[in-house]
């Protein structure tokens, strides 16, 4: 008998995959699951009733319906319940890579020299790089000091974050930068409290020592000194970065904190330099707060 070839698809409407079948006109299973793993039968439409009907398997034997093999395109049969586990595994591994998705990450403590080829070169050693970006001022072009780097993997980000990064000899620190804010929420700051000063520390070696994280357009010691300061940055994601951090200026461990909403009460922002540094309510001018008063 001359070999046939069974048309065979893993759905109705696939493209079907010709079977051949033995000489006594059957078709092994075996063979079937060779090409389809997994199968444990066929199913073909009727020309007649258009219904679905199965074919007839004996001792891992398919036999050929009533009038033949034909012409007809056979389905495979999978185990009840395999098709949906593997909708269900399919729809949990795109959840959790939905989970994953990369973000951009601010890298900190830039040398002014580092261009982003440089940071791209750097970066590519953890995995493939999709964006690098060092943030330059418009008017000079000159380095603000930090930039963002973006990878295609989770995994690479997560090791990136995990560890600090010698940089053109400079050490430097990736983070993810706070999200962002919805509409009805307010603005983020550009300005960073510094707790627990010391008197020696100078307006501008407080600048010269933040600028290092980025472009710096203030610094503000109050008089008489109440061992804190404020720092505002040109970008908010670099104060956001800051805050909570404990930086080394000059010897001195100081705290890096939220600067406080212009409406809070200045007696809280008094008491709070009083709990990073030796400053106490005590030597605030009463003038000040009775001035403060008056102006709410």
């Amino acid at each position: 008998m001359a070999e046939m070839y069974i048309r065979i698809a893993e759905e109705e409407n696939e493209e079907p995959m010709e079977i051949p079948s033995e000489d006594d006109g059957t078709v092994l299973l075996s063979t079937v699951a060779a090409q389809f793993p997994g199968a444990c039968g066929l199913r073909y439409r009727s020309p007649v009733s258009q219904c679905m009907r199965g074919v007839r398997l004996v001792d891992g034997i398919l036999h050929a319906p009533e009038n033949g093999w034909g012409n007809l395109v056979y389905v495979v049969n999978y185990p009840k319940g395999r098709k949906m586990d593997e909708i269900d595994a399919s729809s949990a591994t795109k959840i959790k890579r939905g989970d994953q998705k990369t973000s951009d990450l601010i890298v900190l403590g830039l040398p002014w020299k580092t261009s982003e080829q440089d940071l791209k070169d750097y970066f590519s050693t953890f995995g493939e790089v999709i964006m690098v970006q060092v943030k330059r001022d418009v008017k000079t072009g000159n380095s603000k000091g930090f930039g963002f780097v973006r990878f295609t993997e989770w995994e690479s980000q997560g090791k990136v974050i995990s560890q600090r990064h010698m940089i053109d000899g400079r050490w430097c620190d990736c983070k993810l930068p706070n999200s962002k804010q919805g509409p009805d929420e307010p603005m983020r700051s550009r300005k960073v409290f510094v707790g627990r000063c010391t008197e020696d520390m100078t307006a501008d070696e407080l600048r010269q020592f933040f600028m290092q994280f980025g472009e710096v357009t203030d610094v503000f010691i109050p008089k008489p000194f109440r061992a804190f300061a404020f720092v505002t940055f040109a970008d908010d994601q670099v104060a956001a970065s800051l805050c909570g951090e404990d930086l080394i200026i000059k010897g001195i461990s100081v705290h890096i904190s939220n600067a406080e909403p212009k409406h809070n009460n200045t007696r809280q922002m008094m008491e709070r330099a009083g709990r990073f540094g030796n400053g106490s309510l005590c030597h605030l001018p009463p003038m000040s707060i009775c001035s403060h008063r008056t102006a709410r």
